[in-house]
């Protein structure tokens, strides 16, 4: 019961938010009571903090995934991240029905005046995980020859960062997916135009210089 609770709280959080979703909203949905809600969870916000917990420990497993596979290049990482936000955009939007609110993270940050220090805390940390991991990702693409040494690879991390931390925003002003795979792709055409095949440098030296990123990422 607990999962189906967080379940369905995970969806209502997403599509209405903080204050759009209550204790009733949930029991009506699981055809059960406040009463029980409460037996599990207590309060509201004990709840939410569980959901965002959970759903962050998850994105940020899938991007880890993804950005510290040394076996993907450049190119495939970003189709893997596109792919990860189309999957989750799907979830609440239709070709016919666009614009809707998929990401919690992106919602829970909008309702960041309504959550308690501990789920500020996880969004938090998700930023700086993600950081971490689109870090190794880089420096590796560095280090297999893909990016000359002479990418600054704090800019092209933040950039990457940025698109991923708004996805959410950038659909519901488009009213589309479209726009946010286009910037993704963008920004991979523009970094690979000024530091990819036509800029590289030798492959020691890239190695060097991202094994040092690598080792100052995974000490954040």
């Amino acid at each position: 019961m607990r999962e189906k609770i967080k379940a369905v709280a995970t969806d209502l959080l997403i599509q209405r938010g903080y204050r759009g979703a209550s204790f009733g909203d949930i029991a009506e949905a699981l055809s059960t009571t406040r009463a029980n809600i409460h037996y599990h969870f207590g309060n509201k916000n004990a709840l939410i903090e569980e959901v965002i917990e959970n759903y962050v420990s998850a994105t940020v497993a899938r991007f880890h995934e993804v950005w510290t596979n040394n076996h993907s290049s450049l190119n495939e990482k970003i189709d893997a991240t596109i792919a990860f936000n189309r999957e989750r955009y799907g979830g609440f939007n239709s070709p016919t029905d666009n614009g809707h609110p998929w990401s919690l993270i992106s919602r829970m940050r909008g309702d960041s005046d309504s959550l308690s220090s501990k789920s500020l805390a996880t969004l938090r940390q998700f930023a700086s995980e993600l950081g971490t991991a689109v870090t190794i990702g880089v420096a590796g693409a560095l280090s297999r020859g893909e990016l000359s040494s002479a990418t600054p690879i704090g800019d092209v991390v933040v950039q990457i960062v940025a698109i991923v931390n708004s996805a959410g925003p950038i659909t519901q002003d488009a009213e589309n997916f479209a726009r946010l795979e286009h910037l993704y792709r963008a920004f991979l055409n523009t970094t690979m135009a000024a530091y990819g095949a036509a800029a590289r440098q030798p492959a020691a030296r890239s190695s060097t210089a991202s094994r040092a990123v690598i080792r100052r990422a995974t000490s954040l």
